[in-house]
């Protein structure tokens, strides 16, 4: 091959895996993120959210946590540091002129921590929240801790944090699927795989980042799909399937995670997985 093919092969594989990214990224946002808007309605029931609070998400995906706080008239800033494409439709989202957006003017939605001065200003949030789940792939707790290190010094004394962990294995029906991440992946590999999750994740994170609990609850957030197709379409959006497909091919992965679905599906053919999801709330000193 010549170099000029080569050039042309590499250039064609970048935009490819980019196709692929921006594809997965409105497979989050339009299947997969709603599964927890119980858990955020139950959240900012809870913490009463509203017009007084200053919220920063931090892994907001696309955004809906971050605009349903909104809505109920918070002025609402998020980081979204593990997927471009995710952030860049959260920006479309919370777009003040969006029709039907209530996010105030001056929104900040970036890929790290904002500074003390940037984003919304200088007055410290009210509330943290750290709604992606951890407890479900092998170093997600050290990542959060991460970004808890970053965001706590720019929140208020006392201020709410949230984060958010899976229940009991027996809980989550879609423990049965995830598990096919872990069969599938190399253990040699050492990247981020599937572990089910254990009962003090939260307070773990919590305790390391210098936090105080000060409450937890379990919301029941069932994982519901029109049919097998969105539902393996959802579920690789979460990228808790990559380090299987990396170890395997993408076609084998699809193959078993859609027989690993077979018992959810109903006689409709929708799927249904009941979970159960914990959030615990930590106060900062």
């Amino acid at each position: 091959m010549t170099p000029t093919l080569v050039r042309q092969h590499l250039s064609s594989t970048r935009e490819a895996s980019r196709a692929d990214l921006g594809a997965r990224a409105r497979d989050w946002s339009e299947i997969q993120e709603r599964m927890l808007v119980p858990l955020y309605e139950a959240v900012y029931e809870r913490l009463e959210v509203g017009p007084a609070t200053r919220l920063l998400g931090l892994g907001c995906g696309s955004g809906l946590a971050l605009l349903m706080a909104a809505s109920r008239g918070a002025a609402v800033a998020g980081v979204e540091p593990s997927s471009p494409e995710r952030l860049a439709l959260a920006r479309e989202r919370l777009q003040p002129e969006a029709s039907g957006t209530r996010a105030r003017a001056g929104t900040s939605l970036v890929d790290q921590v904002p500074g003390e001065t940037s984003g919304a200003g200088s007055t410290p949030y009210t509330l943290v929240t750290a709604f992606e789940p951890i407890g479900c792939l092998a170093g997600d707790a050290e990542g959060l801790g991460d970004l808890l290190a970053a965001a706590t010094p720019l929140a208020a004394q006392g201020a709410a944090v949230v984060l958010v962990g899976w229940g009991p294995p027996e809980r989550c029906a879609t423990s049965s699927v995830l598990r096919v991440a872990t069969k599938l992946a190399d253990p040699l590999r050492g990247t981020a795989r599937w572990r089910p999750a254990l009962r003090d994740d939260l307070e773990e994170v919590a305790e390391g980042a210098g936090l105080r609990p000060d409450g937890s609850g379990r919301v029941a957030c069932p994982f519901g799909y029109a049919d097998l197709d969105s539902a393996l379409k959802g579920l690789l959006s979460t990228g808790l399937f990559d380090a299987a497909i990396a170890a395997t091919d993408q076609a084998q992965v699809d193959e078993e995670v859609t027989e690993a679905l077979h018992p959810h599906q109903r006689p409709d053919g929708t799927v249904w997985m009941p979970n159960v999801f914990r959030y615990l709330i930590a106060r900062t000193p």
